[in-house]
């Protein structure tokens, strides 16, 4: 039983260095203890409230970043329809271009025509002319050939001559 109960001189010296290791450990260690205990309490207070602030700023950079790629599409919005418009308008100014010059073409194959077909006309008059001279002189030869004939021709155009 001496296990299960201590002697009193056995009780009184553990508590007495119980006692003098609780002075020495309040008069000099615990104050440091604590001190690093609170320093760290502080440093994890700060570490907590700087992710807090980080995570702020990080929601707000991120809701900046969402505005930027807003305007970003806003602003690519844009040149696409302004890159759209021009280009139907050059298409469009191409169109009215490729118009008008095929019309100032047609005008001038036109007028080339023209001027070839009124050569053609007056070449086909100068020779129809010239056939019908000569059909004219053969006949009027023909008709001439003989002293008769000439003297019958001569007395119709004296009677054609009295009469009018």
């Amino acid at each position: 039983m001496d296990l299960i109960l201590p002697e009193f001189g056995l009780l009184f010296w553990t508590g007495l260095v119980f006692i003098c290791l609780l002075f020495v450990l309040t008069k000099f260690i615990w104050k440091p203890i604590l001190s690093s205990v609170n320093e760290r309490e502080q440093k994890i207070a700060e570490a907590l409230d700087l992710a807090i602030r980080t995570k702020a700023e990080m929601k707000e950079m991120q809701a900046q970043n969402e505005n930027l790629q807003k305007e970003a599409r806003a602003e690519r919005d844009a040149i696409l329809k302004d890159a759209k418009e021009t280009a139907v308008k050059m298409v469009e100014d191409a169109k009215a271009n490729s118009k008008k010059e095929s019309e100032k073409i047609v005008a001038a194959a036109r007028m080339v025509i023209e001027e070839e077909k009124n050569a053609a006309i007056s070449e086909l008059k100068t020779k129809v002319a010239l056939f019908s001279i000569e059909i004219a002189e053969k006949i009027v030869r023909a008709e001439l050939s003989s002293d008769e004939k000439q003297k019958a021709l001569a007395e119709k155009m004296a009677g054609d001559i009295n009469l009018n």
